[in-house]
C-alpha cells in the first residue's frame, strides 16, 4: 500500500489545509476517546486534566498571580481554552507531517499520547490504569488520521497545469470533492465531541458525589451565630445601595485552586488521618465527624492574590469541628510547629499549629452558609483558619493532616517561591461609587468593606486628594473574624477627584506602602479615581 506522499516525484494528496483539518478532526476524537475511558479510570486520568494539572504544578509564584490578575477565578477556564488551542494547532501540524511523510505525523500524535500518559501517571493518586485514556485514544486518534490522510480531495489544478504534473499511476483519493472530506471530517470530530460528552454522562463517581451532598443533612450545630444585626453599612438610616452583600453567597464566593476537576469523594469513605510528630494516630470518619459537637462561625476567607480593592475575599457563615479538638486527641509533640494539611488532589499546606490550637474557630468544615459545602469549595469537607490566607490553610478536600515543622516540611505554594507563613493584612476597598461611572456633585455617599481576620476592624478612614483623613461611620461587628462594612458622605464638588481609604486594626492604620501580592499578599491604599460633574 503506498503511503500518502511517500512517491517520488509524485504530487501530494490533498493540500496543507485540508490536511490540518484533518489533524484537527482526529485530534477531536483523540480526546472524545481519552474523556470517555477516563469517565470509567479516574476524571484525573484525562489527558487534558492531566496535563493541565501539571502544568498548574510547574507554574512559577509571577505566572500564576499573572493569570490571577488577568483572568481573576476564570483561570482555570483560560487555561482549558488555552491547552484547547495548543493541541488544535498540534493536531493540525500533526496532519500536514502525515500528509508530506506518515512517519512524521504518526510520531508527533504517539509523543503526544505518551507525553500525557505520563502525566496521568505521575499525578497524585493515580492508579495503574492512570495512562489508559491517553494511549487509547492516541491509538485511535492515529487510525482516524491514518484513515483521513489517504482520503484527502484531489488539490485544485490551474488550467494550465502540465500533464507531467500529474502521476497517472497514482490512485485517486476516495473523496475526490472537497465537500464529502469536509462532510467525512465533521463526522469524524463530531464523534469525538460525542464521546467526550458520553464521558461526562457516565461520570458515575461524581454523580454519586452530587447525590451524596444533596441527600445530606447536616446536624444542628452545638453552638449558633445568627446574622448579626445592621451590618450593612447605612447611612441615616438607610441602607447604602450598591455594597457587595455582607454574606457572600457561596455561588458567588471566589475560588482559586490549582484542582482543574472536582476530587469526587464519596462522604461514607471519606476519613481524616492525623499523624507525624503525635502521641496518638487518629483517624476520623465523616460520620464521626458529624456526630461532634460541631460549631458555626462567621469567617472572612481572602487569597493571597488579591490586589489591593480586588474581589478574592468573601464572607460566609461554616459549620465544621474546632481542629483543635481533632489534634488534642492526637496529642502533638511540644517541638510540632506546623500542621501540613493534604488535599485528595494532592494539595499541600503548611499552617502553623499555634493558630489550629488557639481558641480562634479553626475549623474542618462540612458546611457553607446553611447547606453542605458546594462540590467546588471543598465537598465533603475542608479547612477554614481565620487570619490566614487560604494557601497556608484553606486546603479543600483535606483527608490528611500531618503534625511537623517548618524546619521539616514544606508545602505546595511555599516550594514555589511563597512565605511559609501568611497572615492576612489589614485591607480595606471603597465599593460605592465604583470607579469609572460619573457621580453628581452634592451629598455622595462613599462606602466599603474593610478586613482584619482575628484583629477586628475598629475604625475606617476617607480622604479625598490626599486631604485630611475622615473616620467613616462603622455598620455593626460581626465578629473579629469577619469583615466590617463602611460609610461616609461626601459633599462632592464638580471636577476630578481622587478616593482612597485605609482600615484600622488595634495596631493601627493599615500601611500605605505598595507591595505585591508576592510573596506573602499585596499592601497599599485603594484608590478610586471619580469624577464628578455639576448638579
Amino acid at each position: 500500500m503506498r503511503r500518502p506522499g511517500s512517491a517520488a516525484g509524485a504530487r501530494l494528496t490533498g493540500t496543507a489545509t485540508t490536511a490540518g483539518i484533518a489533524g484537527v478532526a482526529a485530534g477531536a476524537l483523540t480526546l472524545g476517546v481519552a474523556a470517555l475511558v477516563a469517565a470509567v479510570v479516574s476524571p484525573a486520568s484525562d489527558p487534558l486534566v492531566a496535563l493541565g494539572g501539571t502544568f498548574i504544578d510547574a507554574t512559577p509564584a509571577w505566572l500564576k498571580n499573572a493569570a490571577v490578575r488577568a483572568f481573576g477565578t476564570s483561570d482555570k477556564l483560560a487555561l482549558t481554552v488555552g491547552m484547547l488551542i495548543v493541541v488544535a494547532a498540534l493536531a493540525a501540524l500533526a496532519g500536514v507531517l502525515a500528509r508530506r511523510r506518515w512517519e512524521l505525523g504518526a510520531a508527533l500524535v504517539v509523543a503526544l499520547g505518551v507525553v500525557a500518559a505520563i502525566a496521568a501517571a505521575t499525578r497524585p493518586g493515580a492508579g495503574s490504569l492512570a495512562p489508559a485514556p491517553s494511549l487509547l485514544g492516541a491509538v485511535v486518534g492515529l487510525l482516524a488520521l491514518h484513515a483521513l490522510i489517504r482520503r484527502l480531495p484531489a488539490p485544485r489544478r490551474a488550467p494550465t497545469a502540465a500533464p507531467s504534473d500529474v502521476n497517472a499511476d497514482e490512485p485517486l483519493p476516495r473523496y475526490a470533492d472537497r465537500r464529502a472530506f469536509l462532510r467525512t471530517t465533521g463526522l469524524v470530530a463530531l464523534g469525538g465531541v460525542l464521546a467526550a460528552v458520553g464521558g461526562r454522562a457516565l461520570g458515575a463517581g461524581h454523580r454519586t458525589v452530587v447525590a451524596a451532598r444533596a441527600a445530606l443533612r447536616l446536624p444542628v450545630a452545638a453552638r449558633q451565630v445568627s446574622l448579626p444585626a445592621a451590618v450593612g453599612a447605612a447611612l441615616d438610616g438607610a441602607p447604602v445601595a450598591g455594597l457587595d452583600p455582607w454574606v457572600t453567597p457561596s455561588t458567588d464566593f471566589y475560588r482559586i485552586d490549582t484542582a482543574l476537576t472536582f476530587p469526587d469523594i464519596d462522604p461514607d469513605t471519606w476519613s481524616l488521618r492525623v499523624h507525624g510528630l503525635v502521641e496518638h494516630e487518629v483517624t476520623l470518619t465523616f460520620a464521626e465527624l458529624l456526630a461532634a459537637d460541631l460549631v458555626e462561625s462567621w469567617v472572612t476567607l481572602a487569597c493571597v492574590s488579591n490586589e489591593v480593592g480586588g474581589n478574592l475575599v468573601g464572607n460566609a457563615k461554616w459549620l465544621g469541628l474546632p481542629v483543635r479538638e481533632v489534634l488534642a486527641r492526637a496529642v502533638p509533640h511540644p517541638d510540632a510547629d506546623m500542621v501540613l494539611s493534604r488535599s485528595a488532589d494532592g494539595f499541600t499546606a503548611s499552617t502553623p499549629i499555634e493558630v489550629l490550637t488557639d481558641s480562634r474557630d479553626a475549623l474542618l468544615a462540612v458546611g457553607m452558609n446553611g447547606a453542605p459545602l458546594p462540590v467546588q469549595h471543598g465537598f465533603p469537607v475542608r479547612m477554614v483558619v481565620p487570619g490566614l490566607y487560604g494557601y497556608v490553610s484553606a486546603t479543600k478536600w483535606v483527608v490528611d493532616l500531618e503534625v511537623t515543622r517548618f524546619a521539616d516540611a514544606t508545602a505546595y505554594w511555599t516550594d514555589r517561591g511563597w512565605s511559609d507563613h501568611g497572615p492576612v493584612k489589614t485591607e480595606s476597598r471603597i465599593e460605592v461609587p465604583r470607579s469609572g461611572p460619573s457621580v453628581t456633585a452634592g451629598r455622595v455617599v462613599v462606602a466599603g468593606t474593610a478586613w482584619a481576620q482575628h484583629r477586628g476592624v475598629v475604625g475606617v478612614e476617607v480622604r479625598v486628594d490626599d486631604g485630611l483623613w475622615q473616620a467613616a461611620t462603622l455598620a455593626a461587628d460581626g465578629g473579629i473574624d469577619s469583615w466590617r462594612q463602611w460609610a461616609l458622605a461626601w459633599d462632592a464638588t464638580p471636577g476630578d477627584h481622587t478616593l482612597q481609604c485605609r482600615a484600622i486594626d488595634p495596631d493601627g492604620p493599615q500601611t500605605d506602602e505598595v507591595a505585591d501580592v508576592i510573596p506573602d499578599g499585596a499592601t497599599g491604599l485603594h484608590t478610586v479615581p471619580v469624577h464628578v460633574k455639576p448638579a
